[in-house]
């Protein structure tokens, strides 16, 4: 049985936050926590990762990365080249074009190699933080799936999603 880790995104995730409602409605999930969710370090970040999945299954394990997870996600990879069941990135950021700094090092440039497992990216067409035209580059650099969810802001907690069902089909198909 898959087991869902899911990793939230730059300044942690509100209780409204879809990450914080599947953490509790998804079987098998939980959230990987991080000391600093501001002025944060890409490998204090990934080292979270590495320690937190150092005892699992990691053919059972599919990521869930959020924003700033989804960049933690593929440096996790990069560093460690491990392969787990699949990824679920929602909301990449473009950490090498920003809209506005913001206190996170070390995260660009943002690797940009063929993932060695499933993943697909959720994207929206108004997301302040990655246009839908680099979404599909990424989706196409990293092998992945992409879906279009429309005009979803950033897909946070601002898009008032809730337990968001449309998103729960898509991670089924990994």
């Amino acid at each position: 049985m898959a087991k869902y880790f899911i990793i939230p995104g730059y300044s942690k995730n509100t209780d409204a936050h879809w990450q914080s409602v599947w953490a509790n409605v998804l079987p098998n999930a939980q959230v990987i926590e991080q000391d600093k969710w501001e002025g944060v370090h890409k490998d204090d970040w990934i080292n979270r990762i590495e320690e937190t999945l150092a005892n699992e299954d990691l053919s059972q394990i599919i990521l869930i990365g959020h924003s700033l997870g989804v960049a933690t996600i593929l440096h996790w990879v990069k560093q460690y080249g491990h392969k787990v069941r699949g990824v679920l990135l929602v909301a990449p950021t473009d950490i090498d074009d920003l809209a506005e700094p913001i206190e996170a090092y070390g995260f660009n440039p943002m690797p940009l190699e063929k993932l060695p497992f499933p993943s697909i990216i959720i994207a929206s067409e108004n997301d302040v933080w990655i246009s839908l035209k680099r979404a599909n580059e990424y989706a196409e650099l990293w092998g992945s799936e992409i879906v279009n969810v429309g005009k979803l802001g950033h897909i946070n907690a601002d898009s008032n999603l809730g337990e968001w069902q449309v998103g729960q089909g898509i991670l089924k198909q990994l």
